[in-house]
């Protein structure tokens, strides 16, 4: 099956949006204030287009044991109205794909990166077999808008709109799709809506009249990497195994049947060494232009590490997320492109 073909959010067409690059290109990158916008998310309430990410339907009388057995996330009791995440590994345990999930109305619903959808959808169709689940892409029906920040809950109450009362609760929305409550940056309240994607525009208007305040992926990357949360693309590589970047016990369960990879996950796991590590970094600042993801972390003059995601911060400045060996003490002096980067230890 191809992957559905989905243009610019209609979002970006609110007055002063700023379009995005990169990974997050066709939604809003931020609405002329992104340091407002950030504010916004982390003491009062705000959404955030995500509607580029890629979203799949996997119905079938099969489909929560199947997706139990071929990803590392336990699945196959997974009830009506919840929700988690889990990853797709390599044979030698390296991630090759993470997806949120949520069972809803018969349907295990599972949202991931950016261009990602067609790659999850393929694995998934090589694994059929006989099985009774017909997995496609929804990329089309359902987007994805968040709602975060410390007022998120009254926001959505005066928007009409559902909020589930605990993380990876899921709960329908009355015009279709559903609501999914997530582990909020920082602790702070964070709910998926996925939405039908023609009716993407007047959900954000309820939003906006309610009191919450659009902000764009600056401001929500910007948190992310604040709370040391992993993007796959971003924070990892073609080796990353799930214990570098703070996956085991979030989207790996370690008490399952075999799945692809489990014997790394496993031998690492026991061994309790793993190679490298997720840090967040303070930059020193004196340039205006952020170090691109993938620019590599030296110590010495010898390379250790690369940079994930580098964001400005409305209150930590500029700051990033970095895989780097476990060996690095957490008092050296990096440097990463020409920017100088010291590890935040706690």
């Amino acid at each position: 099956m191809t992957a559905s073909i989905v243009t610019d959010s209609p979002l970006l067409a609110l007055p002063g949006a700023v379009p995005a690059a990169g990974r997050d290109a066709g939604v809003a990158w931020h609405h002329g204030d992104p340091v407002r916008e950030q504010r916004a998310l982390a003491t009062r309430a705000g959404w955030v287009d995500r509607s580029n990410r890629g979203v799949l339907a996997v119905p079938g009388a099969d489909r929560l044991s199947w997706l139990h057995s071929i990803t590392s996330q336990h699945l196959s009791a997974l009830p009506d109205g919840a929700g988690t995440e889990g990853l797709v590994l390599s044979p030698h345990g390296h991630v090759e794909q993470h997806f949120v999930a949520a069972e809803t109305g018969g349907v295990t619903w599972l949202d991931t990166e950016p261009g990602r959808a067609g790659e999850l959808l393929a694995y998934l169709d090589s694994m059929r077999f006989l099985l009774r689940v017909e997995p496609r892409d929804a990329t089309a029906e359902l987007a994805v808008l968040t709602v975060l920040g410390p007022d998120a809950p009254a926001a959505l109450e005066r928007a009409g709109l559902p909020v589930p009362a605990a993380d990876w609760a899921v709960l329908p929305l009355p015009a279709g799709g559903f609501a999914r409550r997530m582990p909020g940056p920082a602790g702070r309240v964070a709910v998926d809506l996925l939405v039908p994607r023609d009716g993407l525009r007047a959900v954000a208007d309820r939003l906006t009249a309610a009191g919450a305040a659009p902000a764009g992926s600056w401001a929500y990357e910007a948190l992310r990497v604040e709370d040391r949360r992993p993007r796959l693309g971003a924070e990892t590589d073609h080796r990353t195994i799930p214990h570098e970047v703070g996956w085991i016990g979030t989207a790996v369960h370690l008490d399952k049947g075999c799945y692809r990879g489990q014997e790394t996950v496993a031998r690492v796991q026991n061994l309790g060494r793993p190679p490298r590590r997720l840090v967040l970094l303070h930059l020193s600042g004196e340039h205006d232009q952020l170090p691109a993801a993938g620019t590599p972390v030296t110590l010495d003059g010898r390379a250790v590490g690369f940079l994930g995601t580098a964001v400005q911060h409305h209150e930590l400045g500029p700051v990033a997320l970095a895989v780097v060996k476990r060996t690095v003490p957490d008092d050296a002096l990096l440097r990463t492109a020409d920017s100088t980067a010291a590890i935040d230890p706690t």
